[in-house]
């Protein structure tokens, strides 16, 4: 089964990211589409497997396979956790919907390694910029400081928020060059110091709740099996966040 269809008529939860989810769109802003697909169980009967994730068919579209997602879920990758909670949900069925429900299943203080990690290395992409460019890529910096944000919010009160809030204008303020770079950069050190404080204390569990994803995960796959059903059963629009546009 092609990657495209599978997309197209095995969806089970799809959501809008990029700025639009994070609050700092503006009117140059691409809308980035992300979603789950749960591809038939009898396809892995086979010997060629299916895909584990999927471009398009639309531009600036990502899916993942439902096992997919929720491995790298498990292991607190901060792309596919903000995912999760994205304010603009555009599709979830009950599969969807129950993938919703155990969101809280896959946070745990991991978050901190990985969200650091990560931030390290678009620092030194941000470093690389300066000593080629004479200045970052401001938009990168913008979306570094969300991240570093985020993560320190999520260690002190166990609750992941996408969309940034009053810190909108602040930020765009660092898209737009207007901040010099060495206040940025001492920004930056100062968000990965507190959530390094953070961490020990955080109301996070240690580790996330693998059994609870993986029973969720067998019976969705048995249920594919013995009980096929074609796309668009049991439906359920939710758009939140007031939508997709700009704001």
């Amino acid at each position: 089964m092609e990657p495209e269809t599978l997309v197209r008529d095995h969806t089970v939860y799809a959501c809008v990211m990029g700025s639009r989810a994070f609050g700092l769109a503006t009117e140059d802003s691409d809308t980035d589409r992300r979603g789950v697909f749960l591809a038939p169980t009898p396809l892995f009967w086979r010997f060629e497997k299916p895909p584990t994730h999927a471009e398009g068919p639309a531009e600036e579209q990502f899916s993942w396979e439902l096992e997919r997602f929720c491995e790298l879920a498990l292991r607190a990758n901060p792309n596919i956790l903000e995912c999760l909670h994205s304010p603009l949900v555009e599709y979830a069925d009950e599969t969807g919907r129950e993938l919703l429900a155990l969101r809280g299943a896959f946070l745990s203080r991991r978050v901190h390694e990985t969200f650091t990690r990560y931030a390290h290395g678009q620092r030194r992409k941000l470093h690389a910029d300066v000593r080629t460019h004479g200045a970052p890529r401001w938009k990168h910096a913008m979306h570094l400081l969300r991240l570093l944000t985020s993560a320190r919010d999520l260690l002190r009160t166990g609750a992941l928020t996408v969309d940034v809030g009053d810190r909108r204008e602040p930020l765009l303020a660092v898209k737009r060059g207007e901040v010099p770079w060495p206040e940025v950069q001492s920004r930056m050190t100062r968000l990965a110091e507190e959530a390094e404080r953070a961490a020990p204390g955080s109301p996070l569990p240690a580790e996330p709740d693998r059994r609870r994803v993986e029973d969720f995960l067998v019976r969705v796959r048995r249920t594919s099996a013995l009980q096929p059903r074609p796309y668009g059963e049991d439906v359920q629009r939710v758009v939140g966040g007031g939508g997709v546009g700009q704001r």
